[in-house]
């Protein structure tokens, strides 16, 4: 039984090395917020920090992840970059139907917490790989230079 340290709390989860972290999660631990997209690490709806860095879970299993600290959008608010990644989001009506949010908010934080002021380049590189079938980009870019102009959430 691999042991994970999710979200700041050591957990032994009964599942094999090879499943991926996303069933992991969510249907052992019973976090939800983690949404599954795709499969194939292609829409970013199932991602999670590993270590601070955005990683689809979907396709990273469990084994890749022991010893390291996962954190899933469940506790991103912990971090002051994540609370005011959320905070942009709800001002700003972000969400439309809400199934990519959680990828789109992870993928948002990891990037201001690895970039504090970025560029529209940024912004872009960074969230490429989260799809928003609602089409809500624009406010996703709002928010997200929100974020990185407020000091505290």
């Amino acid at each position: 039984m691999p042991s994970l340290t999710l979200n700041g709390k050591l957990q032994q989860l009964d599942v094999s090395d090879d499943t991926p972290l996303l069933w992991a999660v969510r249907d052992v631990a019973g976090l939800t917020g983690t949404k599954f997209g795709c499969g194939i690490a292609m829409c970013g709806a199932c991602t999670v920090h590993v270590d601070g860095q955005p990683v689809r879970a979907c396709v990273t299993p469990v084994a890749a992840v022991v010893g390291k600290r996962v954190t899933t959008i469940e506790a991103i608010g912990q971090s002051p970059v994540g609370r005011k990644v959320q905070a942009a989001w709800r001002e700003l009506d972000v969400v439309q139907c809400g199934y990519c949010q959680s990828g789109q908010v992870m993928s948002a934080t990891a990037l201001l917490e690895a970039n504090p002021q970025p560029s529209d380049a940024d912004i872009d590189a960074a969230m490429s790989g989260n799809i928003c079938r609602c089409g809500t980009y624009g406010r996703i870019r709002a928010a997200i230079k929100l974020a990185a102009r407020r000091k505290e959430a």
